[in-house]
């Protein structure tokens, strides 16, 4: 049994070691605004025009823009084993307190509408949600705001975080798939506590991001 059990021993030690890896590389990095090539206004700029945290992913889809996009806001990425797993050990220190964990709706946008993101740009091709939040807190709440709300809020403690579903068309009926993230925060004491989660969190975080473009991929296609 001790020999069966070497394996998955390495296996954790591995995945460990490359998480801690991880986590080192995004506190080093918090604070460093990727640099872009966009000829055009960045939507993101009317919302988070200076980032802390500024992620792009993104993938190929042998399918139209709009095909794409409308697959995106109706993904079912609960059906992912990764993201399942990642999800259910973020939550687990509220549900150990007795906490609620809602996950209620499929859809990826319906979700997120569920548990308290707001709507801050929808339109073809893109996708923005905003929320406020703490989520350095055992009990995560998000807050969201109308667009303009959302532009100057500045109460002490809090996090701003937007993200997108986008769609670019591409010759031959293909497109690329593309989630952005921007975090700021509103104080000091914010930076501070997010930037400490951040480095632990943003693994698992960018783990779901690549999972959901593959899952993204798969269903756009078919």
């Amino acid at each position: 049994m001790a020999r069966s059990l070497r394996p998955l021993a390495r296996a954790a030690a591995s995945g460990l070691l490359g998480w801690s890896a991880w986590a080192v590389v995004a506190w080093l990095r918090y604070g460093h605004r990727r640099q872009t090539s966009l000829e055009r206004p960045d939507p993101l700029d009317a919302f988070i025009p200076e980032p802390e945290v500024d992620e792009v992913h993104e993938t190929r889809v042998r399918a139209p823009a709009p095909v794409t996009l409308q697959a995106a806001k109706e993904l079912d990425v609960q059906r992912s084993p990764l993201v399942w797993l990642i999800f259910n050990l973020r939550t687990l220190p509220s549900r150990l307190r007795g906490g609620s964990v809602r996950w209620e709706s499929p859809g990826l946008v319906e979700w997120t509408l569920a548990i308290g993101w707001g709507v801050l740009a929808d339109g073809p091709g893109l996708y923005i949600a905003g929320a406020v939040t703490q989520p350095w807190k055992g009990e995560v709440e998000f807050r969201a705001l109308s667009p303009e709300e959302f532009a100057g809020f500045d109460e002490p403690g809090y996090a701003k975080i937007v993200w997108t579903l986008e769609a670019e068309e591409l010759p031959g009926g293909e497109s690329i798939a593309r989630t952005r993230t921007r975090v700021s925060t509103t104080d000091a004491t914010a930076r501070r506590r997010f930037r400490r989660y951040w480095a632990a969190m943003s693994p698992g975080i960018l783990l779901i991001r690549y999972e959901m473009l593959r899952l993204l991929r798969g269903e756009a296609e078919r």
